[in-house]
């Protein structure tokens, strides 16, 4: 038995009485009583445990805590767990990690333990503050709705997010849980965020969250100085949120009026919220300087510590900041230019001409389903880093529409080339001319890293953005990859990767003729990588311990080298997958397990799927390995195993229900599986409608929309839903198949360009 709370943002009414409001702080004196077997955990300590008789004569125990500081309701919040902890004490402040007994027993929570009290000591160095409770404690649940929360002095997460095996010596794990630790923590020592200082309302929560988001990654690295922090900032944050963020329909700072009229609160807490809060912040740094950036958040956390702000008022004390010296200059206010961040929808694209020197900005959009009622007619106040033929220049600002800058016009010589946004450092996708592209495409072959890795990244990322949006050709990305050959950072590799060839897509690209041609291209220039990383695979893997990109990305390095059929990659996966069939203590290496075990059996027979079958029941397999093999088992190739496959699946005593729609979820999604999944469905429609219904069918007809080219497919497909969907429900599948037919038109247009440029360049 656990109980435990989580009140942000509107449950505290729920627990007590109370104004449920974020901008009234008030103390709090909590006592509760609970089973003598049981602790009773809550914001502060607690100060006296005694024993309580109920009517029937039960004795119970009654915990009593000391007064809270001045705080939100929203941040109150109480555990009562049969659980251990492993406790330290730094500067003062006593820190706790509570979780299961036998979770605390083998080390599992010993990592979080080492770099909560440093990430803590850091952050009130970074903001000059002193954290004003006399302990904290952090409790892992085996459930929870959020990955983290921020109550003082009681934070509450998954087990996921603190857990780490001693065993585990993955980075990435350790990542993770560097992360969300620190950016709680950021909510617990410093400012306005959160605790100390609160939002006036649920509307700028963006600061709330988007200011932890970003001392998230400057706390996780300075413990784990291995992360290379601007790489994994741009690709895990900035670079998913700019695809998220054109497509989305509201600002950072909403009026309040207005979600109250429209929105749910809860649909605040979304990567708008949290990632490009984050990158809005990381940019505001960028130009300010971190050094003033931090002065002005200390003066600000001094003024409103225990009471609430608004962004304008830290925007005030950015701007006092900035006029007491003389070093950073701006265009405008602090004001004016943020509130074009945070106040408008969407964020800018910069086009630039270099023969004029003239840069103009537009709002990002997909102009290929633009109508003409829509008015884009917002300007941005924008922070241009730039570099010229190698060497940075001064940071400049286009503060309207368009605007000439001399120093960007360029000479006849090839060898002048021109890159903005360096590094990421603003929020905006840049449009080069063709004349500036076919220098920098030039450059990528001749030496690759003139340019620096986050630029590379972004070039690649931006130009196939603005290929998706109807802004430039396909080719003119395709011609910025012909350097791959010589490009050796994964997570460039990676954005090569899922624009080429997204997940989705798989399936489909393998039956047109662009196929052959991207095996051909690809494979010449991912080979000195893939045998890079292969070499480590053979002989050490452990060294790769420390490489946080190879523990995220290989795996699509890898997966896509034996899905474009490269023989030592299928020769790598048989060679593991028998040597743990031989053997089954034998551990494949982790990073890569889920590609080889799917091609262990997709080039094996029966035997190998066998195997895997009985490792998948084996009882002390651990939960993340299952997944791997509920996977690999739909890589079969041969059409019977996958029926008997989905065939077991159906079976109740083999499997927990939400497993059977997972085996047809990935067996539907396979060259050879696709069918089979379809007709599977089809036949045991009367047995699955009544374990999963609308939602199972809902997931296999979206992955059978992928295939849909023609009226007749989407006809053949509505007989059959005809008959088992609701009217209303009829209606919105038909909508999502003839929009998923048009887009596979569209992708088809797409790979018969892409397949005549791959066979002019395919022999360069």
């Amino acid at each position: 038995m656990l109980i435990a709370s989580q009140m942000e943002p509107t449950y505290a009414r729920r627990v007590y009485p109370c104004f449920d409001e974020p901008a009234m702080k008030a103390t709090f004196n909590i006592r509760i009583v609970h089973d003598p077997s049981y602790v009773a955990l809550s914001n502060m300590p607690a100060i006296d445990v005694s024993e309580v008789k109920d009517e029937n004569g039960s004795l119970w125990t009654a915990t009593t805590f000391n007064t809270s500081l001045k705080m939100s309701t929203y941040l109150t919040a109480f555990v009562i767990c049969d659980f251990d902890y492993v406790t330290r004490t730094e500067r003062g402040n006593e820190i706790r990690i509570w979780a299961r007994k036998e979770a605390v027993k083998n080390g599992y929570v010993d990592y979080a333990l080492n770099i909560t009290g440093p990430i803590f000591s850091f952050l009130e160095d970074v903001l000059n503050v002193s954290y004003p409770l006399p302990k904290t404690d952090l409790v892992a649940l085996p459930d929870f709705g959020a990955g983290g929360m921020e109550n003082w002095g009681l934070m509450i997460f998954q087990e996921a997010s603190l857990m780490n095996l001693p065993s585990d010596e993955f980075t990435s794990r350790k990542a993770m849980i560097a992360l969300i630790v620190s950016h709680e923590l950021g909510h617990q020592a410093c400012e306005w965020f959160g605790n100390l200082v609160t939002m006036n309302w649920w509307n700028d929560l963006w600061l709330n969250e988007g200011l932890a988001s970003y001392f998230e990654y400057l706390g996780a690295t300075f413990v784990e100085p291995k992360l290379s922090l601007d790489k994994i900032f741009y690709a895990h944050v900035v670079q998913p949120v700019l695809r998220e963020d054109s497509e989305i329909v509201r600002s950072l700072s909403e009026s309040e009026d207005k979600i109250k009229g429209s929105f749910s609160l809860m649909s605040l807490f979304d990567n708008i919220t949290y990632s490009k809060g984050a990158s809005i912040t990381w940019m505001l740094s960028g130009f300010l300087t971190e050094k003033l950036f931090i002065r002005a958040l200390t003066s600000y956390l001094k003024e409103f510590s225990f009471s609430n702000a608004n962004q304008d008022d830290l925007w005030t004390h950015i701007q006092m900041v900035v006029d007491a010296q003389d070093e950073v200059q701006l265009p405008a206010s602090v004001k004016q230019i943020m509130d074009s961040w945070t106040c408008q929808n969407g964020f800018p694209v910069l086009t630039l001409n270099l023969t004029t020197g003239t840069i103009r900005q537009e709002q990002f959009f997909n102009k290929k389903n633009r109508k003409s009622t829509d008015s884009y007619n917002n300007t941005w106040i924008i922070p241009i880093s730039w570099m010229r033929n190698g060497s940075s220049q001064p940071l400049t600002w286009l503060d309207k529409s368009s605007k000439m800058f001399p120093e960007m016009q360029v000479s006849e010589s090839e060898y002048d080339w021109i890159l903005l946004n360096v590094n990421l450092s603003g929020y905006y996708r840049v449009n080069y001319d063709q004349l500036n592209l076919k220098r920098l495409a030039r450059l990528l072959e001749n030496d690759p890293k003139a340019i620096p890795a986050v630029s590379r990244f972004q070039l690649i990322d931006d130009v196939f953005a603005l290929t998706d949006f109807g802004y430039v050709p396909i080719e003119t990305a395709l011609e910025l990859t012909k350097y791959l050959a010589k490009e050796d950072e994964l997570f460039i590799w990676n954005v090569v990767l899922l624009n080429l060839i997204p997940d989705n897509l798989e399936s489909t690209l393998k039956n047109y003729e662009v196929y052959p041609l991207f095996k051909k291209y690809l494979l010449k220039r991912m080979l000195p990588i893939y045998h890079y990383y292969a070499g480590f695979i053979h002989q050490n893997v452990d060294a790769l311990e420390d490489d946080y990109f190879a523990q995220v990305y290989l795996e699509k390095l890898f997966a896509t080298a034996c899905w474009l059929g490269l023989q030592d990659c299928l020769d790598l996966s048989s060679e593991l997958y028998a040597k743990w069939m031989d053997n089954p203590e034998y551990k494949i290496p982790f990073i890569i397990r889920k590609t080889v075990c799917c091609y262990g059996v997709a080039v094996g027979s029966d035997k190998e799927w066998n195997f895997a079958w009985k490792m998948y029941n084996h009882t002390d397999s651990v939960e993340e390995n299952e997944d791997i093999l509920l996977y690999a088992m739909s890589c079969a190739n041969e059409p019977w195993l996958l029926y008997r496959y989905l065939q077991y699946g159906l079976s109740d005593t083999l499997f927990s229900s939400n497993c059977t729609s997972a085996i047809i979820s990935h067996v539907v999604t396979k060259d050879t599986g696709h069918r089979i999944a379809w007709e599977f469905v089809m036949e045991n429609w009367p047995l699955l409608s009544q374990g999963y219904g609308q939602e199972l069918l809902h997931d296999v007809l979206k992955v059978m929309g992928r295939f849909v080219k023609t009226d007749v497919q989407i006809q053949e497909l509505q007989v059959f839903y005809n008959a088992t969907l609701e009217e209303d429900e009829r209606e919105a599948i038909t909508l999502l198949l003839e929009s998923a037919k048009l887009e596979n038109i569209e992708k088809r247009k797409l790979l018969i360009k892409v397949a005549s440029w791959l066979e002019k360049n395919v022999d360069d």
